[in-house]
């Protein structure tokens, strides 16, 4: 018999692999695709020297995540926090500025600079507590309740037709947009709200880092860790029954929770499946990777000096694009995601070239190519983009949930993002990993939820280790 099985070696399994191997115990992790990591993959997708994440590429959780500070991730890899966190281009050459300097935020948005401030500022300025808050369960109370009820009524306003009368321009309610449809939801809605507020948050206060080398940084540097330590990760070792397992003491599941079900439904408490059958997939991510010639030809120049962009128009056009994609259809004008992270790193692409990281959302189970369309809404506002594209690969939702079975129907959440399942994600707990004795939910379908945070990993584990084994939470720094 061995201590713990881990099935899933995305962020979250990695994460709590790494506590579990550093408090002592034999450690094994079950991983089903040839690679490690889930989310957080780097290679070549398009052309030789062009590497391209495949999941997530910034982020905004790397310096903030209370797991990542106490494991010191960014002592163990490079990170490169571009000036400008995230922008939003809008026609006629005019953008949306969020520099992680909050003050040269507020001036760039002129009348509007006021209003962001008093909406952004009492966040930015407890930016760790509102990190903190993020990351935990909603019970019990929250360690820092005044931060969490500021946080909470910024949320409800934003959430509701409220949000948009505290803006008179196009500017500035178009900059919250873009970072609220990093949900895939509806615009405004509570959940969108919250899970932007938070991004938001981060962008003035840590910024949004990109790993130099790619997301894969973040998963070697996991990786080396548990190894160091006497974990073993074994790939390509698809687990379709509990069987399949060595015998553990305590076995956790970084998978979503229809897998979970599949596995262990037998085995789980009553009220834990009975969520779990409630527990809704998401719409769905479609992505497209570019090798380009030279940067992309963005109208508004200072758009180059940000890490993200979000393209789609105005605060009007971005929530019915999102609308569309909820009513099952395809946006005309969608909402689109941009990574140019070889103007940080050059190691991402041969010199004088750049790769480029785009997505957009699609009604789940979609197998729709969407090259063009996200081409178009690019040139749209970097009129010449098409001139710079060398290659392009697109990955469509279906093929999402193919190289990773947690993305159901390219559900890139692994559950939607809904108020109600960011709240009670799977249950409604101050312990919602805990699925049964011994058994434990670790992914992004647990609290805190979606993001490279490692938080699901941690909190499963520290449960782990007090349920079953007795034993305190080990230190996690080099």
């Amino acid at each position: 018999m061995i201590d713990v099985s881990i099935v899933g070696s995305g962020p979250n399994g990695l994460a709590a692999a790494v506590v579990l191997a550093r408090a002592g115990l034999d450690v094994r992790v079950f991983e089903a695709e040839t690679t490690i990591g889930g989310g957080a993959r780097t290679g070549e997708a398009t052309e030789p020297g062009f590497l391209h994440d495949w999941g997530s590429a910034v982020h905004a959780m790397a310096f903030a995540s209370p797991f990542f500070q106490q494991f010191g991730i960014d002592k163990r890899i490079p990170f490169v926090i571009p000036e400008i966190s995230y922008g939003h281009a809008l026609d006629g050459g005019k953008a949306g500025l969020a520099w992680r300097d909050l003050d040269r935020t507020i001036a760039g948005l002129g009348r509007d600079g006021a209003a962001w401030s008093q909406l952004l500022k009492p966040l930015v300025e407890h930016g760790q507590n509102v990190a903190e808050f993020v990351t935990a369960p909603l019970l019990p109370l929250p360690r820092h309740p005044l931060t969490a009820l500021s946080y909470g009524l910024r949320a409800l306003e934003q959430g509701s037709k409220l949000g948009g009368l505290r803006f008179t321009g196009e500017v500035a309610p178009a900059l919250l947009a873009g970072v609220f449809a990093h949900s895939i939801g509806t615009i405004p809605s509570l959940g969108t709200a919250a899970s932007g507020l938070m991004l938001a948050t981060l962008a003035h206060s840590v910024g949004w880092p990109i790993p130099i080398g790619g997301s894969q940084s973040i998963t070697d540097a996991l990786v080396a860790d548990i190894e160091a330590h006497g974990g073993v990760i074994e790939k390509g070792h698809r687990v379709t029954s509990l069987a399949e397992l060595p015998s553990a003491r305590a076995i956790l599941f970084d998978t979503s929770g229809k897998q979970l079900l599949q596995l262990a439904g037998e085995r789980l408490t009553p009220s834990y499946r009975r969520a779990l059958g409630r527990f809704r997939s998401g719409n769905a991510a479609s992505k497209v990777d570019f090798a380009l010639s030279g940067p992309v030809p963005w109208a508004n120049a200072d758009l180059r000096k940000a890490g993200t962009v979000h393209v789609g128009g105005t605060r009007h056009e971005v929530a019915a694009g999102e609308a569309a994609v909820m009513a099952g259809k395809y946006p005309d004008s969608p909402y689109v995601l941009v990574v140019q992270p070889s103007t940080f790193d050059a190691s991402r692409a041969p010199a004088g070239t750049h790769t480029l990281w785009t997505y957009t959302h699609v009604p789940a189970g979609s197998g729709r190519d969407m090259t063009e369309a996200i081409t178009t809404q690019i040139e749209r506002f970097a009129p010449g983009f098409r001139d710079v594209i060398i290659a392009s690969h697109a990955t469509v939702a279906t093929e999402l949930e193919r190289d990773d079975s947690n993305f159901i129907g390219g559900d890139i959440a692994t559950g939607a993002a809904g108020f109600r399942q960011l709240v009670a994600r799977p249950v409604l707990s101050s312990q919602p990993w805990r699925a049964a004795p011994n058994l434990y939910l670790c992914s992004a379908a647990s609290a805190p939820g979606p993001g490279v945070h490692g938080m699901g990993g941690f909190h499963a584990a520290r449960l782990a280790l007090r349920d079953v084994f007795g034993l305190p939470f080990p230190s996690l720094g080099l």
